[in-house]
């Protein structure tokens, strides 16, 4: 919490601790640029079932979040070059009727060096239609603690 986006806006948001393994790694020693994919989405899974939403199609809140990614961009600043804890920092930027739309950086444990930060776009659908779907009351409730300060203030609804 506290934390700043690229922006520069003052956000909240958590942050998750995700294991490099030594398959992440390429030929030349360093975290292949497709596994940052991966970083996001174990911190994002973490995040969630710890919230009430396991990644579990049995789970009571599993259809209300069933999301797909719509865009993923990064940017990368500097290469893991070895196995072992990162922490991966994410907040939403904005929160519209159907999707959310993800800020992210990758971090040493420290939080010292930045290895690369991002945007990821996800789309609520309907999963009998895989039309986009309104994002319900009690899913938007789960997300104001990820909401940036600029999101708070601009897509929580009101009481």
């Amino acid at each position: 919490m506290g934390d700043t986006p690229m922006n520069g806006e003052t956000m909240n948001g958590a942050t998750e601790t995700v294991e490099v393994h030594f398959e992440d790694l390429d030929a030349q020693g360093v975290v292949h640029n497709a596994r940052y994919v991966l970083l996001l989405e174990r911190a994002l899974a973490a995040y969630w079932s710890r919230n009430g939403y396991p990644w579990d199609p049995s789970a009571p809140h599993f259809m209300d979040a069933f999301f797909v990614v719509k865009d993923f961009s990064i940017t990368y600043h500097a290469p893991i070059t070895r196995p072992g804890p990162v922490s991966v920092r994410f907040w939403i930027d904005r929160l519209g009727t159907t999707s959310a739309v993800y800020g992210f950086r990758v971090v040493s444990q420290d939080e010292a060096v930045t290895f690369a930060d991002g945007r990821r776009v996800h789309v609520r659908l309907d999963p009998a239609t895989l039309r986009p779907a309104v994002i319900g009351p009690e899913l938007r409730a789960a997300c104001e603690p990820l909401l940036a300060s600029a999101a708070r203030e601009r897509d929580a609804q009101p009481a």
